[in-house]
């Protein structure tokens, strides 16, 4: 049961990394691979802060600012250089790791025995309780924050970018500057998932990033999937769903330690759940209409 426990409180410390990628790639269309990067940076910054005791009133405006200058250097080599937004997210991701090497000044950064958002306030006497609780205020609050700004007259122009680029221009909306604030966003959002799995698993390491953006892709296919099984049109559902994908793909991933799957696969076997999730909505499809 711990095993569970502690994938759901994962997922939910992954969260904001998931509302990145559904904020990049379902928003704007845009495929951001700086997500590896930002995440790591969210971790450094962290670590980094708090190894120097900062408070956390501190440390969580400096995470968010520095993933937001990250998506916007993406954004900006994208809009402004017209350089493919995939190959961008590349350029800085790779930048990233010397930056991310630079800020900490060695390849990893133990928090053993530091104060974290976790233990600042005592709702429970069950630790994992007790952060499951602050993380789901956490949760919450960045639903309620992203849902809001979505349906405001600026979010309305950012999910028109994304859906007709063209006719938004025409409209006088300068699109160029959407998208490097919509990926500022999206990036600012993952280096907060960099600052809470860093507290929650006590350290910030160099290499925590990789492939993490396929996390954030999965819960967003996953939620994606039962959106549009539903027709769900309401964004405060589908921020829900997307919060409820993050904590389903770490839920699978902990299944399939229990039954004995080697560590070392792990990897693959998010690959293969991924494109499980991907082909089976394709697969029905085409089944019914065979």
């Amino acid at each position: 049961m711990e095993v569970y426990l502690s994938a759901v409180l994962q997922g939910l410390c992954l969260v904001a990394i998931a509302l990145g990628v559904y904020l990049s790639m379902k928003i704007f269309n845009i495929p951001d691979i700086t997500t590896d990067g930002s995440y790591t940076l969210g971790g450094a910054v962290t670590a980094v802060l708090l190894t120097h005791h900062q408070s956390l009133l501190v440390t969580v405006p400096a995470v968010m600012l520095a993933g937001a200058i990250a998506g916007a250097f993406t954004g900006l080599i994208h809009t402004k250089l017209k350089i493919n937004a995939l190959l961008a997210g590349i350029l800085v991701m790779t930048a990233l790791y010397s930056v991310n090497l630079t800020i900490m000044g060695r390849s990893n950064i133990p928090l053993l025995n530091m104060s974290s958002i976790f233990n600042v306030v005592n709702l429970s006497s069950n630790p994992d309780y007790n952060t499951l609780f602050i993380v789901l205020i956490i949760v919450a609050v960045l639903i309620l924050a992203l849902g809001f700004l979505l349906k405001t007259d600026f979010g309305i122009a950012m999910r028109a970018t994304g859906d007709s680029e063209q006719m938004v221009r025409a409209m006088g909306v300068n699109t160029d500057r959407m998208k490097i604030i919509g990926l500022a966003l999206a990036n600012a959002l993952t280096a907060l998932s960099g600052f809470l799995m860093t507290q929650f698993q006590g350290y910030a390491d160099i290499n925590m990033g990789i492939g993490i953006v396929i996390t954030g892709l999965g819960s967003v296919i996953i939620a994606e999937t039962i959106i549009n099984w539903r027709r769900i049109t309401s964004i405060q559902v589908s921020l829900i769903l997307v919060v409820c994908g993050a904590v389903v793909f770490q839920l699978v991933l902990a299944f399939a330690l229990v039954i004995g799957v080697d560590a070392n696969l792990l990897k693959l076997v998010t690959a293969l759940f991924v494109l499980l999730i991907v082909s089976l909505p394709r697969l029905s499809f085409r089944k019914q209409y065979d």
